[in-house]
């Protein structure tokens, strides 16, 4: 997701990984296998009406699990007026916002559990109108917003298949997760409307989308059909916005691996965020759409998260870099792809401004393992710098083995849970080298490399003198010294692994000038001359 549409593009190692600070309460012997979420909705008022059926794997004999959903409070919350286990009355309290149920059956390690409820979600379903003044309602569950309108296990360490029924007055159209499967129209005016998604998904990326849409198929990609769902009010600028996902969607197919939904709709949509990348059905803020195409960079990004953070998904909220990090770095690279490398160095520079700028007041790591809100996981950290470490990574690997190291990764970690350990170790055994290093001080080790520098030339040689500021810790990283003579620009590559240091470079003629890192290889900051 874009964290905001201010982010760039005017939109958006020890084993320390083990220990992250998520506190959710993970229950491991419990495996969600199936949601079917039955939702009544109205015109009447905001109160929506819920049947949802839990297909649970129990792993290690019949223990007690619990469904998180926000109770009533005032105006908003949600009743549970019935829990059934296989039809029968379960064993359940409901209380702290947990429906705790313990289960009866000790024959069948896969059993089904019914909730019915009913409420006013205050959010995760967001019902409002649209800018155009008409009822809507949409999914908008990242982080973990689900709980306010769909009892489930709301964390993205136990992803399920999904399924929404959806009872919604008939003029409404229906977009939701999953590949449409029924539209009937019923006889007291409302209509049914059902989609199934068989990969499992995580709740934060589960939606619905329901309103006065305008629709179209846009293309049609290795059988995925990939459709715009825009307000009618602007339907062609909207249809002609959203049409090159098909081309994005294609780049990341050819390059990482097969994509994992049932479809690909893009949806003009009332949300918190820039966009947000719903599992197959991605949200795009109401004024993304403006008939400019400008916010193909949103586009590349939402769907490059259809492989990094909703199908190699991380298990820890304090890992999020893998989410939004590769969406980031991603976006840049089909940016690339399209344009050339001068875009991707545009882009990169421009991140690696807003990188200094917020550790400046928040001088911590990527990997937080401080935080324990997960709103609070998205920072310039978990999308610019987690970019730019991926951009270090393929430098140093080379393009080959980077490409070859993440279609990898993909394939191991598609449709499950991955930390950043995970990603190492497939990285280092893509590339023979040992990364723990790289990974521990990029990613676990607060700031970057801030240096002075000063050169000369004499006697055939480049004087080159570089001083680490920062205190904390003195970084270790190739650098590329750019020298440029009558226009012409000659690379040379040197170590740093001091706080000071004097290197000598062979050099025929004296430079016009010295640059450092002229192509964006490497996060650093230039403090100035000595």
């Amino acid at each position: 997701m874009k964290h905001s549409v201010t982010f760039v593009f005017t939109f958006i190692f020890a084993c320390l990984t083990g220990n992250a600070q998520d506190l959710y309460a993970k229950n491991e012997s419990v495996d969600i296998q199936n949601y079917v979420f039955a939702l009544q909705l109205n015109d009447a008022s905001n109160k929506i009406k819920g049947e949802t059926e839990v297909t649970v794997r129990f792993k290690e004999g019949m223990v007690p699990f619990a469904l998180d959903l926000i109770q009533k409070s005032g105006e908003f919350g949600m009743e549970v007026t019935e829990v059934l286990e296989q039809n029968i009355k379960a064993n359940y309290t409901y209380t702290n916002n947990k429906i705790n149920i313990v289960p009866k059956n000790s024959k069948d390690s896969v059993q089904t559990f019914t909730i019915k409820y009913q409420g006013v979600p205050e959010k995760g379903l967001v019902i409002d109108t649209t800018k155009y003044g008409k009822r809507s309602f949409f999914g908008d569950n990242w982080p973990n917003l689900a709980r306010h309108w769909l009892p489930s296990v709301d964390h993205p360490y136990d992803k399920a298949s999904v399924e929404f029924r959806i009872t919604a007055p008939e003029q409404y159209d229906v977009v939701a997760t999953g590949k449409k499967v029924e539209e009937s129209n019923l006889e007291n005016g409302f209509k049914l409307t059902i989609y199934s998604e068989p990969a499992p998904v995580a709740t934060k990326v589960m939606t619905i989308g329901v309103t006065e849409f305008a629709s179209r198929v846009v293309d049609n990609i290795d059988g995925i059909e990939v459709t715009a769902w825009v307000y009618p009010q602007n339907r062609l600028e909207g249809f002609s916005d959203y049409t090159v996902a098909g081309h994005v969607l294609e780049y990341f197919i050819d390059h990482i691996g097969p994509y994992s939904y049932a479809k690909l709709a893009n949806m003009q949509a009332k949300t918190q965020w820039g966009g947000l990348e719903n599992a197959g059905t991605i949200a795009y803020f109401e004024n993304s759409v403006t008939g400019n195409k400008t916010v193909e960079p949103l586009i590349a990004h939402e769907i490059a998260h259809q492989w990094f953070g909703n199908s190699a998904t991380e298990k820890s909220w304090n890992h999020v870099w893998l989410s939004e990090g590769f969406a980031t770095y991603f976006c840049i690279l089909y940016l690339e792809n399209e344009y050339g490398d001068d875009r991707r160095k545009e882009e990169l520079a421009i991140d690696k401004r807003q990188i200094f700028e917020y550790y400046r007041k928040n001088p911590v790591p990527i990997v937080d393992l401080t935080i324990k809100d997960p709103m609070k996981v998205l920072s310039t950290n978990t999308y610019q710098k987690g970019g730019w470490v991926l951009n270090m990574l393929r430098h140093k690997l080379g393009d080959g083995v980077f490409w070859k190291g993440i279609r990898t990764y993909y394939t191991e970690y598609q449709n499950s849970n991955v930390l950043t350990d995970d990603f190492r170790e497939v990285m280092e055994e893509t590339s023979g080298e040992d990364l723990a290093s790289f990974f521990e001080q990029w990613l676990f080790i607060k700031g970057h490399p801030q240096i002075k520098w000063k050169w000369n030339y004499a006697d055939g040689k480049i004087n080159l003198t570089l001083q680490q500021l920062q205190d904390h810790h003195v970084f270790e990283f190739p650098l590329e010294i750019g020298v440029v003579k009558d226009g012409k620009l000659t690379i040379k590559t040197i170590e740093l692994d001091q706080r000071n240091q004097n290197i000598q470079l062979e050099s025929k003629d004296r430079p016009d000038s010295v640059v450092l890192d002229p192509n964006e290889w490497t996060l650093f900051e230039d403090m100035g001359k000595l």
